[in-house]
């Protein structure tokens, strides 16, 4: 499903063969030719990545990942890597991944399930069971616990009311239950805010927070960072943020993953990888405004080599 607010778009004339050929050309022998693979495989749509694949196995009996893996290294690896990943299995397998071994990356799970549609969360729950053949519910109540573990299981029901007409009295009644649960209250009355942010429309909460905001003088976000702590702040945090703006959301994460020392580099890719099709452009454009600098000048200052190549090719331009 290909959105026009991608950066990554088909490839016309296409020819999978041909790419085939020219990737097992870049990797034979000694060295190898990065550059014409980034070229390549970013030059192409996931859904024409799956097809150069197959036509790579047919032509040369050989795997291309398998062949990525032993040819490419480090960072640059992981990002091509990813981008080969079929789109329809990128989430589940991020989860997945994220709830491997020893201990939980609760901010794959938050990222994930706060930012992604009713439909794309029933879609990422049947892969997981087709592919793990496990229940990502249970999964997920596995690894996590208390109010975290409830607004996640909120989210994965993905029954959040479809946007319709906004009832105003009901936005009012919605936004008073949150100041009373949060401001007013000594302690938090968590369950509440889990049900009205999980469950309600986008275009309602959206009103909710207008309306929060002329009740309490605050932004809703100033009273879940006061209120509460930990991961369950870090996920309210995100859903409030998704519902005002997906695209500003990951404009935020992915200049977090880049800010001050060091760089987060597998935030950095998951999201350049699974948002380069869907709304990249969107992306870009929040991060100029919200950041006085563009996407494409802070990857060339916090990245080298042909992994910043490559993070370059994926953004395709500068905002100025």
């Amino acid at each position: 499903l290909q959105s026009t607010r991608g950066t990554v778009q088909a490839f016309s004339p296409f020819d999978a063969r041909a790419d085939a050929e020219a990737l097992r050309k870049a990797m034979k022998g000694m060295g190898t030719d990065e550059e014409t693979i980034l070229k390549i495989l970013i030059g192409r749509s996931n859904a024409q990545r799956q097809e150069i694949a197959a036509a790579f196995k047919t032509l040369f009996g050989r795997d291309l990942v398998d062949d990525m893996k032993s040819e490419l290294t480090g960072k640059f690896e992981t990002l091509m890597v990813s981008l080969m990943r079929p789109a329809y299995l990128f989430d589940a397998h991020a989860l997945k991944h994220a709830m491997k071994g020893a201990g939980t990356n609760e901010k794959v799970l938050t990222e994930i399930l706060a930012s992604r549609t009713p439909s794309e969360v029933q879609n990422i729950k049947q892969v997981y069971q087709e592919e793990y053949e496990s229940n990502l519910e249970d999964k997920i109540t596995g690894e996590t616990s208390g109010h975290f573990q409830r607004l996640l299981v909120v989210l994965l029901q993905a029954n959040r009311d479809p946007d319709g007409r906004v009832d105003e009295a009901l936005v009012e009644q919605d936004a008073q239950v949150l100041f009373r649960a949060g401001e007013l209250k000594w302690g938090t009355d968590e369950e509440k805010f889990i049900t009205i942010l999980g469950t309600r429309s986008v275009s309602h909460l959206r009103r909710v927070f207008d309306k929060y905001m002329t009740i309490s003088g605050f932004q809703i976000e100033e009273t879940i960072d006061r209120e509460t702590s930990g991961d369950l702040e870090k996920l309210l945090l995100a859903v409030v943020k998704c519902i005002r703006s997906v695209p500003a959301y990951f404009a935020e994460t992915l200049y977090y993953s880049m800010k001050g020392a060091g760089t987060d580099d597998e935030t950095l890719i998951r999201v350049m990888v699974s948002r380069s099709e869907i709304d990249l452009l969107d992306i870009r454009q929040e991060f100029r405004k919200n950041f006085a600098k563009s996407l494409q000048q802070m990857i060339q200052k916090d990245t080298s080599g042909d992994y910043r190549k490559a993070l370059l090719l994926l953004c395709a331009g500068d905002d100025e």
